[in-house]
């Protein structure tokens, strides 16, 4: 089933002037360039303007704390993953049915997480909240709730979509990783089987 065509996309904001954009994106790569050589936990807003050359107060009213920060520095990977899964070819883009856009859809997300997960744990650590405010979650989200609704009418899909989004916490994924070991493999083998009890 194609997706609606008013979904909110990530990183869609209203046009800016030129300077302004280079200025986001002095920040961003100033910001990128801090977690690449110190990592996540060394970020901070008066260490980016001070790396980007940019004002500290225009680094504030641009992007307001590090965990919106953060969350714009996921942007462009969740940008792509939106890109996949709406427009591009099946089982993740549209023209396969729910069940299997679903399963395709929880491989390429787990994945996503996988290798954003540093900007990931430091943008929960910041503001756990925030993940469900932001405009990427709330395109997966009726994503999946969706292609729930779809394969299973009968089911609380708004609900059911949280609840599976739930298994894709960065701390999670995290202790999955690190602590029990688990590949990525397995975890889509485990994917599979949580997802066939569903559809």
């Amino acid at each position: 089933m194609n997706q609606p065509p008013l979904l909110p996309m990530a990183g869609q904001a209203p046009p800016e002037r030129a300077d302004a954009a280079r200025n986001r994106r002095r920040i961003l790569d100033a910001a990128a360039r801090i977690i690449d050589e110190q990592g996540a936990k060394a970020l901070t807003m008066n260490g980016v303007a001070h790396a980007s050359g940019i004002g500290v107060g225009t680094v504030y009213r641009r992007f307001g704390d590090v965990s919106a920060l953060l969350l714009a520095l996921l942007d462009d990977g969740e940008q792509r993953l939106q890109a996949a899964f709406m427009t591009g070819p099946p089982p993740l883009g549209p023209g396969a049915p729910a069940g299997e856009r679903l399963r395709a859809f929880l491989h390429a997300y787990a994945k996503h997480t996988l290798e954003s997960e540093e900007l990931l744990l430091a943008a929960e650590k910041a503001s756990a909240s925030a993940r469900y405010k932001s405009d990427p979650y709330r395109v997966v989200h009726t994503h999946v709730q969706l292609l729930i609704r779809e394969a299973r009418p009968e089911l609380d899909a708004p609900v059911l979509a949280h609840l599976l989004l739930g298994a894709f916490q960065p701390s999670l994924l995290c202790h999955l990783r690190s602590e029990m070991k688990v590949s990525e493999e397995r975890l889509e083998a485990s994917l599979d089987q949580l997802l066939d009890s569903l559809v």
